[in-house]
């Protein structure tokens, strides 16, 4: 099914449905009831995160991370600037490149994919500091907004293209499964599942047949959500808490850091994760189901799919106390 959206996105076909007819009628009574539990609890409007991140390094020549998307890229759930998605990639990327990074947040909550031209055409409106990476987190509001599938994914080939025309490296975290959602019952949540994976392993064909790389969002990205939606979901209970972002994040930022060169590569696919070069579509659809995997470009038609490890910043020996001086020998 991936296959074939992609293709109908690059040959402009019509609309594919990830749903058949038939159960349309079968979650219109599920999708009223989603709808008076999701939100119940109001989300505050994202802040700006835009600025310099690293200052440590100082302030000259700084990496430029351009942020598109919806609501989870732009941060709505949290209150602090901090808390966003694109601060906490920025503060990571900051230190393992160590350089400042500057933050340019362009995502629109409630965007789909069409307003992803809009946004490329703030990012890259001044061509003298086009952004080195750019991060795109799109497609929960295509599926609960039906946007044809063929459509969704050919704004967002078109985005990656211009991005990566301009000269900027972009990594994008795929659909959502928004089965994970709380107030989504049965059957609804597994046709959202299943819609929203078959979005996620389209978008992951498109992206990397135009030369950027993915990161399977999933079910936001590790059991966490699963074993702790309270703490994971803010207080919509759709949107991520800060906990929810930071893990997001965790998982994201080894991608975007490798794409600049700063994170170790090796050419050895280790099994025993799961690693392994697939042709493009079976890796799509195999990441989709997997949260936190990436899926990057090798020799057409096959792509790489990692489990990148979330490294974590060495931790200093303690300095071991010094013995006491022997007694002086009494005369």
């Amino acid at each position: 099914m991936a296959r074939r959206i992609a293709a109908g996105a690059a040959y402009g076909g019509g609309s594919i449905g990830l749903l058949g007819a038939a159960a349309v009628g079968l979650v219109l009574a599920e999708v009223q009831l989603a709808k008076r539990s999701v939100g119940g609890g109001t989300a505050p409007l994202p802040p700006r995160g835009d600025g310099l991140y690293g200052l440590a390094f100082g302030r000259s020549n700084p990496l430029i991370l351009g942020v598109l998307g919806d609501s989870t890229a732009a941060g709505q759930g949290v209150r602090r600037a901090g808390q966003t998605p694109g601060a906490l990639l920025a503060s990571g990327l900051a230190a393992v490149a160590e350089r400042a990074v500057e933050v340019r947040n362009v995502a629109l909550p409630g965007a789909q994919s069409d307003d992803l031209e809009r946004q490329a055409t703030l990012l890259l409106a001044d061509r003298t500091r086009t952004p080195d990476v750019c991060v795109i987190m799109i497609g929960a509001n295509d599926v609960t907004h039906r946007m044809p599938p063929t459509q969704s994914v050919r704004h967002l080939a078109a985005a990656v293209r211009r991005l990566r025309t301009a000269g900027a490296e972009v990594v994008v975290g795929t659909c959502p499964d928004l089965g994970t959602i709380e107030p989504v019952y049965q059957p609804l949540r597994f046709l959202a599942r299943r819609v929203s994976r078959q979005l996620a392993a389209a978008q992951t064909i498109v992206v990397v047949e135009q030369g950027g790389r993915t990161v399977s969002v999933g079910d936001l990205l590790g059991p966490e959500f699963a074993a702790n939606p309270r703490e994971m979901f803010g207080a919509d209970n759709y949107h991520p808490s800060a906990e929810g972002y930071a893990t997001a994040a965790m998982a994201m930022l080894p991608t975007v850091c490798a794409v600049l060169g700063v994170w170790p590569e090796s050419d050895r696919l280790e099994a025993d994760r799961h690693e392994d070069m697939l042709p493009v579509a079976k890796a799509a659809a195999t990441a989709a189901k997997e949260a936190g995997t990436e899926v990057t470009a090798a020799r057409a038609p096959w792509a790489l799919l990692k489990h990148r490890r979330r490294r974590r910043l060495p931790t200093p020996a303690p300095t071991p106390e010094p013995s006491p001086a022997p007694e002086a020998r009494r005369g």
